[in-house]
């Protein structure tokens, strides 16, 4: 489509955000994330703009992409797209993340979805029709359901490190959101301040952080509490099969997320084909399903009910086409997440309105980082537990350069900028190092 507006710049910003002493398998989380932008401009005056992962090696790639994507008409971004695409480095020993490997993020990760974003967000312009329309066989409704992301804390005031407190903040999930959370009493806290802000009618817990038997009372507790709420827990493949098995069969949950992962041989297809026969509860991934020739074998071992497709994983227009497939098999679409900015958020929504069939409740981190990381004028909200996909052409949302300098400032002042969850872990467990077996607490 060469009658379409030219690219002319393409600039790619590292950008830092505040975050919580939030517990997983891989450890806790540091006071910053990073996150790398992407912001096109094109000879109509227009802005586009897109997010990806943080990381020194994906900035990198971003930044050699920059030939391939200046001076290209933005109709031709399914070309410009696929050529990157194809040319991603996908490192021949990455194990995907079926043991969690924070360090295999960067293999994992397509760091063009951030130019794709900005690629559509200006096409979207240029036709005067959001994102969503654009992709697979167009709009398939207008709100999102959002579930609430619950997540054990540590106490950051036993660190030394610069985690940020809001405990005086007039807004009930913001008083909360930076303090410590390790019993199923406050994990209900959590869910209630989220309900009472977000209206969130759908919960799921971070496990892989204390002994299963633990988080699964922690589970129970949000359900007496939520009775009509569809609960669910991801301990990211932390349990063994048999013990997953223990743990979930008869229990409220209504999915479980990579409950097992590889052991004795087999693989995380394996293992949750073992639990799903055994308990009967359908299971998600976002760990052994992150490309199509995983998702073929997890098809073919009936491992899997739900597919996690971040976006960030399999690109915008790959994210849609994975929930047209999964459609039509009867099984179901949603989207797993990391700690994002608002731009983050966008493109999950502009995905999720396009995914065909009847999609599960879709996660974000927003909720951890609303209110402070906000890098647009018009930041998505999330109201009675779900976001509305307006008709703003685009992403539908606003950069605003100003703060997107600021965190720009802030990832300059850091002294890593790769996600490593290990360094905080060590103010708790001496000598932490992650195990994909062993939850981070229980040593």
């Amino acid at each position: 489509m060469t009658n379409t507006p030219i690219v002319t710049d393409m600039k790619v910003i590292p950008v830092a955000g505040y975050d919580s002493l939030l517990l997983s398998l891989s450890g806790a989380h540091a006071p910053f994330y990073t996150r790398n932008l992407v912001i096109l401009k094109d000879n109509s005056g227009n802005t586009g703009v897109g997010e990806v992962h943080g990381g020194v090696a994906i900035k990198e790639s971003l930044e050699a992409a920059i030939p391939f994507v200046v001076g290209k008409p933005i109709g031709d971004y399914r070309k410009i797209i696929s050529t990157l695409f194809d040319a991603h480095n996908r490192i021949a020993n990455s194990e995907s993340l079926q043991n969690l490997d924070l360090s295999k993020l960067k293999d994992i990760v397509h760091g063009e979805t951030a130019i794709e974003a900005a690629l559509l967000d200006l096409m979207g312009k240029f036709l005067n029709c959001p994102v969503c329309d654009l992709l697979g066989d167009g709009r398939q409704r207008d709100d999102i359901t959002i579930l609430g992301y619950l997540f054990y804390i540590e106490d950051k005031n036993k660190t030394d490190l610069p985690y940020i407190d809001e405990s005086d903040s007039k807004n009930p999930w913001y008083q909360i959101r930076r303090n410590r959370s390790m019993t199923p009493d406050a994990i209900v806290r959590e869910a209630q301040a989220l309900y009472d802000v977000y209206g969130f009618e759908h919960f799921k817990l971070k496990g892989g952080v204390l002994r299963g038997e633990e988080e699964m009372e922690a589970i129970e507790a949000v359900k007496s509490a939520f009775p009509n709420a569809r609960v669910n827990i991801d301990p990211n493949g932390a349990w063994k099969v048999a013990d997953a098995i223990k743990l979930c069969k008869g229990s409220s949950l209504t999915y479980a997320e990579d409950p097992c992962g590889t052991e004795s041989g087999f693989s995380g297809r394996e293992t949750m084909a073992d639990f799903k026969e055994a308990t009967g509860i359908p299971t998600a991934t976002n760990m052994i399903a992150t490309d199509w020739r995983q998702l073929k074998h997890a098809i073919i071992e009936k491992s899997v009910d739900i597919v996690l497709a971040d976006p960030h994983f399999w690109g915008m227009s790959g994210s849609v086409r994975c929930s047209q497939i999964l459609s039509d098999w009867n099984l179901t679409w949603g989207s797993h997440s990391n700690n994002h900015f608002d731009i983050t958020l966008a493109q999950y929504v502009q995905c999720a309105a396009a995914a065909k069939g009847d999609i599960t409740a879709l996660d974000t981190h927003w909720i951890w980082q609303e209110g402070h990381d906000e890098l647009t004028n018009n930041p998505h909200k999330i109201v009675n537990g779900k976001i509305h996909v307006s008709d703003e052409p685009g992403l539908g949302i606003e950069i605003n350069m100003d703060k997107v300098m600021k965190a720009n400032e802030l990832y300059n002042k850091l002294t890593y900028w790769d996600r490593n969850d290990s360094i905080s872990m060590q103010y708790f467990i001496k000598d932490w190092k992650f195990d994909s077996k062993k939850p981070s607490m229980v040593r």
